[in-house]
């Protein structure tokens, strides 16, 4: 198992206005691709993230940046009397989620969570899964996450700790600057929102109430080399984008060098990794 390395920058990245549907969260397209590579495991963490959050049977549950649909059918599993509505900005991803739901209790469309169309207090519980530090202008994706959850409902997100509880990325990161160090790509620790008591800050600034952040640990079990490598070729998310930009020579080299950290000289074999999530929630207060 890999040890927690370096911590995230302690500098915040600047939030930059772009029209939605575009900056970060564009270069996660392909359904497929995103399953191999980064929804099995939204899957593990979501039980965790709904315990965390408080869900009850029978909550109507607004899922931003539903993605492939991971998380609302966890929900949907843990709460069989919920009702979920997904939305997410990518076409692929929601055709996805569409081909998943089951019995009509989930349903997902196309949206902006800045921008959402529902009425005031739509919803009891409003869950955002590994999206929020991917949307430009956060303070008014929680805004609006607040806005369409009624009063004494909670508002819940869960972000990876991309500086070092992350062990899938945070390997693939050290490997990759290490092979070019004067480049130094910028990776996901550089994100908002990864570092401690940035969730919270971010809740209580919408006047949220009784938040709570905590860190929510699972493993990454890898059945070989190839399962961890594999995903990152198919060019999801800022790790796929820079090999999909190295030359063939440089991606084996970035290969090799992945293979020889997490395997040293041994031969193949299964490899787990922590993954360490940030969670936050908050309660709506009373109009």
């Amino acid at each position: 198992m890999l040890p927690l390395l370096s911590a995230c920058t302690n500098s915040p990245a600047p939030e930059k206005p772009e029209p939605a549907g575009k900056g970060d969260a564009a270069i996660f397209t392909e359904a497929e691709a995103y399953e191999r590579f980064m929804g099995r495991w939204s899957r593990r963490l979501a039980p965790p993230f709904i315990k965390f959050a408080g869900l009850k049977d029978g909550d109507r549950v607004l899922d931003v940046g539903s993605g492939t649909g991971a998380l609302a059918l966890v929900v949907l599993q843990a709460a069989p009397a919920s009702r979920v509505v997904g939305i997410d900005p990518s076409p692929a991803y929601v055709a996805h989620a569409r081909t998943r739901a089951g019995g009509g209790r989930a349903t997902f469309e196309e949206g902006d969570a800045r921008r959402l169309r529902f009425p005031d207090a739509s919803f009891d519980t409003a869950l955002a899964l590994l999206v929020v530090n991917f949307i430009p202008d956060r303070t008014a994706a929680v805004r609006e996450m607040a806005r369409v959850t009624r009063p004494g409902g909670v508002v819940a997100a869960a972000v990876w700790d991309y500086g070092g509880g992350m062990e899938m990325l945070r390997a693939f990161w050290d490997e990759a600057v290490a092979m070019d160090p004067a480049s130094e790509p910028r990776d996901e620790r550089h994100m908002p929102a990864c570092r401690p008591d940035e969730l919270a800050a971010l809740w209580r600034a919408q006047g949220l109430l009784e938040v709570r952040e905590e860190p929510l640990v699972v493993p990454l079990t890898f059945s070989s080399f190839e399962d961890f490598w594999s995903p990152f070729r198919a060019g999801q998310g800022p790790a796929g984008a820079h090999v999909a930009s190295l030359s063939e020579v440089s991606r084996r080299d970035l290969e090799q060098r992945l293979r020889r950290r997490l395997l040293g000289e041994g031969g193949d074999r299964s490899i787990t990794l922590n993954a360490r999530a940030w969670a936050v929630r908050g309660v709506v207060p009373v109009r």
